[in-house]
């Protein structure tokens, strides 16, 4: 059996407005805004350090630079932490760090959709398969998803994507696939629809902004006519991509949270913090103590 090439880079598409949070992002990255201490695209890049990925491309647009440098080192910043014996907050900030020469940045000048922020990394990535996470994506996983997705890429090869139920009356809001043979950790995926009615969705499994993909996906981005919205869609591509090469999908163990909207973010907020030893009891105890009856249920019964 031939073995699967390496996946060692991973792009991260954060060229996006983040209107829905105007006026927060008016002048900061909506991929920097924080989940309790940590912005979003941080946790993207974790999860795919842990991974094992080597390589950290972002596609980025105008006033992005602060994401360039929220992935450098603040001199003035560790000087002030060494001098007041902050030991813990250095390693912790340089645990947070790719290695030098591990990241690149390129420009996505237009907003032509998804699709074209993909290809507008082609030739950093080259001729290599490669991860795409979408960081609007919050993962709440162990192991983190594409962890997950790896094992079976590393037992399938092709093309893997991330997937989750969800509740059958919603699949018009989401591109939905269709599931063949194979277990959860790794089945053949027969179609993908973008927005189906609940009558012709072939099933309730939503793509969930985690992806593996081959390098041909960039030839036939290059060629595709503009999809949804006026858009260059990446699943154009990849049904495209599907005549020619196998697409695994992985039902992940965990939870996601849609952080490119409000209601996505804020809950996400509430998860990660009931999560953290450091902070969970204080917060839960202030939670219970707001004056709103429907919130003092659902926590009390956590």
């Amino acid at each position: 059996m031939k073995l699967a090439k390496k996946v060692r880079t991973a792009v991260f598409p954060v060229a996006g407005l983040g209107t829905r949070f105007l006026p927060a992002t008016k002048a900061m990255p909506k991929e920097m805004l924080p989940v309790v201490d940590k912005p979003l695209i941080q946790y993207a890049v974790d999860e795919a350090r842990q991974a094992g990925i080597e390589h950290f491309v972002f596609v980025t647009g105008r006033n992005k630079g602060v994401i360039e440098d929220h992935f450098d080192k603040q001199v003035e910043l560790e000087i002030t932490l060494h001098q007041r014996n902050k030991h813990d907050m250095l390693k912790m900030l340089d645990e947070g760090l790719p290695r030098p020469g591990q990241t690149s940045f390129t420009r996505q000048q237009e907003p032509l959709g998804l699709g074209h922020a993909v290809w507008c990394a082609r030739d950093i990535v080259g001729n290599e398969p490669f991860a795409l996470l979408l960081p609007d994506m919050l993962m709440r996983a162990e192991p983190g998803v594409l962890s997950q997705m790896m094992q079976s890429y590393n037992q399938n090869g092709g093309n893997v994507i991330a997937v989750e139920e969800i509740d059958p009356e919603e699949v018009s809001s989401y591109g939905i696939v269709g599931r063949g043979d194979g277990p959860d950790e790794g089945f053949d995926i027969t179609q993908m629809v973008e927005k189906p009615a609940k009558e012709d969705a072939p099933s309730n499994l939503i793509i969930s902004g985690r992806y593996i993909l081959q390098p041909e996906i960039f030839e036939l981005i290059s060629t595709q006519a503009k999809g949804a919205g006026g858009e260059i869609q990446i699943t154009d591509a990849m049904v495209a991509l599907m005549n020619s090469q196998k697409f695994t999908g992985v039902k992940y163990k965990g939870q996601s949270f849609d952080c490119g909207s409000k209601i996505g973010f804020l809950t996400a907020n509430v998860a990660f913090a009931l999560d953290r030893p450091d902070i969970a009891e204080g917060f839960q105890r202030e939670l219970l103590a707001l004056d709103i009856a429907e919130l003092k249920g659902p926590i009390k019964d956590a």
